[in-house]
């Protein structure tokens, strides 16, 4: 601990804290995953909010010093990432983005996530994946629910839930593992960070590995061609086809400056 430091009191152990009783609860993939009490929800959002790049001693990088915060040889990563804690019921971090870099469309199988933008402005575009009986309650008017003629077994029908933009002012963007659950996303006009907290942590052992996905837009069906621009209508219905994770995108570690954690 640094002289000065209240590590205890600090609103990232705060938030450690009430994460930890947030989700500890919520069960496993299986298990009633996603089940957890509103109140203790309501309590880790509040908290989020608080959370300002200074609580975790960041600042948004100078274009002088940009390279210089990365420890890396040659051209540092788009994206890096600061790990704070992780317990089995969540984890937390810090990503950072560089101009113009994304994070690709993934998932998060079974899982929560409270992201809070730390600087710069930060686009989120979220997709709900839709199953068989929600295809057949579908509303009147619906594009046709039949598979493109290609790559069958690899799409997942889905729809284009909300895009929204984020900025230190904001409160956090919420995913829940059936709501909001596959989403990517962009720095805007700038490098930006966020505070990440998910729960329970990726575990592949326990059906929790990332997926990686690419758009296929309902009018390119006919044509059977694969496109990765996003849609710009909400309630847009898309094909989402899982892919390997892009080889434009990679994510490095970087020291976390900031106030321990004790759990």
């Amino acid at each position: 601990m640094r002289p000065g430091d209240d590590t205890m009191n600090s609103i990232v152990q705060q938030v450690a804290r009430q994460a930890l009783a947030t989700f500890r609860g919520c069960g496993r993939v299986g298990e009633g995953a996603g089940i957890c009490l509103p109140e203790q929800q309501s309590k880790l959002r509040a908290l989020m909010t608080q959370v300002r790049a200074a609580d975790l001693r960041l600042a948004a990088p100078r274009t002088a010093d940009a390279q210089q915060r990365h420890p890396y040889h040659g051209t540092p990563p788009p994206v890096t990432y600061m790990h704070i804690c992780e317990t089995d019921e969540f984890s937390m971090g810090v990503f950072l983005l560089k101009r113009g870099a994304s994070i690709p469309l993934h998932d998060h199988p079974g899982m929560h996530g409270m992201l809070k933008v730390l600087y710069g402005k930060t686009r989120i575009t979220c997709f709900d994946r839709l199953d068989r009986s929600s295809l057949s309650g579908a509303p009147a008017g619906e594009p046709s629910s039949s598979p493109p003629p290609y790559q069958n077994g690899s799409l997942r029908r889905s729809v284009l839930r909300s895009t929204g933009e984020y900025t230190e002012h904001s409160g956090p963007c919420v995913l829940t593992p059936y709501r909001d659950n596959l989403h990517r996303i962009d720095a805007v006009d700038g490098p930006t960070a966020f505070l990440d907290i998910l729960a329970p942590p990726y575990e592949p052992d326990d059906g929790r590995d990332c997926h990686y996905y690419k758009v296929v837009p309902e009018e390119a069906r006919e044509a059977g061609g694969a496109q990765t621009e996003i849609p710009t209508g909400h309630g847009s219905y898309v094909w989402l086809m899982e892919i390997p994770q892009p080889s434009v995108f990679s994510c490095g570690p970087e020291p976390y400056p900031g106030p321990g954690v004790c759990l």
